[in-house]
């Protein structure tokens, strides 16, 4: 079963390295790739995602807030934020995201994330946010 996944940067080059990333992954579906959080809301509520990888500073509003937003809803994707800050990862602990990864990420830590999501929708326990070290 592949993972459906969507994609949030309003930085253009870092949403096309990160789509990139992941269409060279077979058991990622990429769904879509968004350069702004309020469209990625409108088109998760309406489509069945698995998995959200969002910037979190962008102009409209910002990944956590995105974040918030999705765990609102009935059956909720998991979200992996992206920061070049890391005292973000703070507010994204408190809200209990899946993950957070300091920009610049690389390959093997998005692979690593997958990995987490994998094992965890087998049932393998994860009590908390992973941070994935650089």
């Amino acid at each position: 079963m592949s993972i459906r996944v969507v994609v949030v940067d309003n930085s253009e080059e870092l949403l096309v390295k990160l789509t990139g990333i992941l269409k060279d992954m077979s058991e990622i579906e990429l769904c879509g790739s968004f350069p702004e959080a309020i469209t990625a809301m409108q088109y998760i509520k309406g489509n069945p995602v698995d998995l959200v990888f969002s910037d979190i500073v962008m102009p409209d509003i910002s990944g956590i807030t995105l974040a918030s937003k999705l765990y609102e809803l009935p059956d909720p994707p998991e979200v992996v934020l992206l920061s070049g800050i890391p005292g973000f990862s703070l507010e994204a602990f408190k809200i209990r995201v899946f993950a957070f990864i300091v920009k610049p990420y690389t390959r093997a830590q998005i692979s690593k994330v997958i990995r987490l999501y994998k094992e965890k929708r087998s049932g393998a326990e994860t009590d908390s946010t992973a941070e994935i070290a650089r």
